[in-house]
């Protein structure tokens, strides 16, 4: 759950307006006033510009889902860091009780029902209520619920305590920027599992290099919001921040950065690779610097790039240094071209208002052509994932007239296609008939439920979608959410065999809750001749902006550009897309 801070962003206000729907709705609270949060929550979310420029405005009840109300309680955050509501709610509903809400079906209806009926209040009281039977009497429960509720609390053990990337990525730019504008310092960088683009990070390692550490080490431990200073030298310092973030900032002199950022990012194997090379050269290397062996005289680098030339090698791209090959192909000189943002001209995988989009097609459409894509797909949910407002068969031939009309009012600005992300349903079939897929222009079948099925059931029910031949992409294919639901249990060599034999696409879905599939599958996958494909699940124009997360698992696998259908021109898609027709 949030602390409070000072510094609020647009997603920590929306963490804490979700924070109060949940804890009204555990309360018991009608339902109009935590719907109110939870589209404030959105609102915010999807706001493409700084929270703190629009209340300056004075503008804040012009945003969607924001009345008056609501903007009040946004300026008391961001001119006090508090908020008189919340704290009152807390003292009649306890706040831990929005821990219970990371267990996998926990809503808040059903952590209000056992905080009322067994006065439960914490994940070790509802763990102990399942194991003795307690909870199966009430209400809408029972041995199975147990079960579940137990498997629950065991996954959400064995979470690592790791932060999801696309949290700490997004608020280590912000601290990257502003240690960039501090006296003194001439640069910054983030280092560690942050800069190699895992997809979960432990305590943000940051570097920065200025003659003079002390003055900059004040200012980082002096921040408004820093809650704990957990160590503060004249080189480092260590700090816990108000959003739950611990970070770690290094300073070194100019001169000496290049070798303290290659050592600070890693990984620690690609760094001993790194020392064997330079041992054999006649150098340890260290973060302070290159040293001969034979006189301890120094070598020193300002940057990476000098680092590595010292050892023999071109650059190695952060992404790759895992110690899977990257030292052995860079002597080689066999380094892949890595793929990269500037080289994506196709979204082929996203949604609008006709399910459970934020916005238009037209809008859609026109936020993809200004970021320089020269094809979208709209692919709206299909017809049985109700929750997500799925499309029937008459209402997805209805938007194919909207398409039409956008696609005419946009002109060659952009190619509109007509897809649908279809439920590979529990027992493995679709949810459209083969005779409406033929009419799509592009098929992205997805599993959205009964992650929880055995290996060889849950296996055979995605073989069977990627051997339907109207299938043309097999969408975020474990169905994971980081960090709040594992993947289901896919035999991924049976998946891979299956995906070379019909030629389908997978997925590197982009949004940073999912990155799936991973780097070690997508690699394979690559090495394989599997084509892929790399999406935003845009749901709102804003959300194009995050292919930079899937473009970076990309790199993590080693993928070049031309394995990744979004990087070929429109025709080349249209003609891939017509060959897979013709074989049906």
């Amino acid at each position: 759950m949030p602390k409070l801070t000072t510094r609020y962003t647009n997603q920590s206000l929306a963490e804490t307006f979700r924070l109060i729907a949940d804890l009204l709705e555990i309360k018991g609270e009608v339902i109009y006033k935590t719907l109110a949060y939870r589209k404030a929550a959105d609102s915010l979310t999807n706001l493409g510009r700084d929270i703190n420029e629009v209340a300056k405005e004075g503008t804040l009840t012009e945003l969607p889902g924001v009345g008056k109300a609501i903007a009040e309680k946004i300026s008391e955050l961001l001119t006090t860091g508090k908020l008189d509501f919340l704290n009152k709610l807390a003292e009649e509903v306890p706040l831990s009780l929005a821990d219970l809400l990371q267990i996998q079906g926990l809503g808040p209806k059903k952590v209000g029902l056992f905080w009322r009926e067994l006065s439960i209040t914490n994940l070790d009281e509802l763990k102990t209520s399942a194991e003795t039977g307690k909870l199966r009497h009430l209400p809408g429960m029972g041995a199975k619920s147990e079960e579940k509720i137990l498997a629950g609390i065991a996954a959400l053990a064995r979470r690592s305590g790791r932060t999801p990337l696309g949290i700490a990525w997004p608020f280590a730019q912000d601290l990257l920027a502003w240690l960039r504008t501090l006296p003194g310092v001439t640069a910054a960088e983030a280092a560690g599992s942050l800069r190699r683009m895992r997809d979960t990070v432990g305590d943000l390692d940051i570097l920065a290099a200025a003659e003079d550490s002390e003055p900059v080490m004040q200012a980082f431990v002096e921040r408004p919001d820093v809650i704990e200073i957990i160590g503060h030298g004249p080189t480092k310092s260590s700090v816990e921040f108000a959003n739950r973030l611990h970070a770690q900032l290094w300073v070194h002199p100019p001169a000496r950065f290049g070798t303290a950022l290659q050592y600070a990012t890693g990984s620690k194997d690609h760094n001993v690779r790194l020392r064997e090379l330079a041992l054999n050269l006649g150098y340890s290397l260290s973060e302070h610097a290159l040293k001969r062996t034979n006189d301890e005289s120094e070598l020193t680098c300002a940057t990476e790039e000098e680092v590595y030339a010292a050892l023999g090698l071109p650059w190695v791209a952060p992404e790759l240094r895992e110690d899977r090959g990257e030292v052995q192909a860079a002597k080689a000189g066999t380094l892949p071209t890595l793929i990269t943002v500037n080289d994506r001209l196709a979204e082929l995988h996203c949604h609008s208002n006709w399910s459970d989009g934020k916005a238009t097609i037209r809008e859609m459409a026109a936020g993809a052509a200004q970021r320089g894509l020269k094809l979208i797909v709209i692919s709206d949910h299909s017809q049985s994932l109700g929750i997500a407002n799925g499309l029937s068969v008459e209402r997805l031939q209805q938007q194919r007239a909207e398409i039409d009309a956008v696609q005419a009012e946009l002109g060659n600005s952009i190619r509109i296609l007509q897809g649908s992300e279809v439920e590979i349903k529990a027992d493995g079939t679709l949810d459209y008939p083969d005779d409406v897929l033929a009419e799509l222009d592009l098929v992205v079948a997805s599993l959205h439920t009964s992650l929880g099925q055995p290996r060889q059931q849950v296996t055979q029910r995605l073989i069977s979608a990627i051997q339907n031949p109207h299938v043309d992409i097999i969408g975020h294919p474990t169905g994971r959410m980081i960090p709040d639901r594992e993947g289901a249990d896919l035999d991924m060599d049976a998946v891979l065999a299956a995906a070379v034999k019909s030629g389908v696409a997978l997925e590197i879905n982009a949004h940073p809750s999912r990155l799936d599939l991973n780097d070690i599958y997508a690699r394979r996958a690559a090495e394989l001749g599997i084509p892929l494909s790399i999406n935003t699940d845009a749901h709102a124009p804003q959300h194009f902006d995050l292919i930079s997360f899937g473009i970076a698992t990309a790199r993590r696998a080693w993928v070049t550009p031309e394995q990744v259908i979004n990087c070929w021109d429109v025709d080349k898609i249209m003609g891939w897309l017509e060959n897979r027709r013709r074989d049906v």
